[in-house]
């Protein structure tokens, strides 16, 4: 099952993370993919706002991965923009972090064999200049189930 969505504007982008962020619960995996400037970090700042997560978040230029406390989750957010080889993942044990909180990567696909099994991936892609498209993908049960509350009302799974 795949979802398709569009955001016209980053205040619907993040309305869409804080939905995701409040169904999500320790263990939980988030993957989010697309080019940059395509909406990544302001899905993720909505999911950690869904969470109770009040500081800011960002994805810092150098900071691989950010720790920000939530209520009552902790969310863990990975930018892995700079990793070069996948083995730089593994030295991260975000399988550690994500049985303790919610695990949140950005360019998943730096990461190789190393992310879990499971996981909700949201890819984010430019329609228009302003417009893009979010396409989520659950994989897993725990996710589909997930993926089936984020369809727009009136929509058969």
């Amino acid at each position: 099952m795949s979802i398709v969505r569009a955001s016209a504007t980053p205040g619907a982008t993040r309305k869409l993370g804080e939905r995701i962020g409040r169904m999500l619960r320790a263990g939980d995996v988030v993957l989010l993919s697309g080019e940059l400037g395509t909406g990544k970090t302001v899905l993720a700042q909505g999911i950690g706002r869904g969470m109770g997560v009040t500081d800011p978040i960002k994805s810092s230029s150098f900071v691989i991965m950010n720790e920000y406390e939530g209520a009552p989750l902790r969310l863990y957010h990975a930018d892995l923009y700079r990793l070069e080889d996948p083995a730089q993942v593994a030295e991260l044990a975000l399988d550690e972090l994500a049985a303790t909180g919610v695990l949140v990567i950005e360019w998943p696909e730096r990461a190789g064999a190393e992310l879990p099994g499971e996981y909700l991936l949201v890819r984010l892609a430019y329609a228009t200049a302003r417009t893009r498209t979010i396409q989520i993908e659950p994989v897993g049960a725990r996710y589909e189930a997930m993926a089936k509350k984020l369809l727009p009302r009136g929509v058969a799974p």
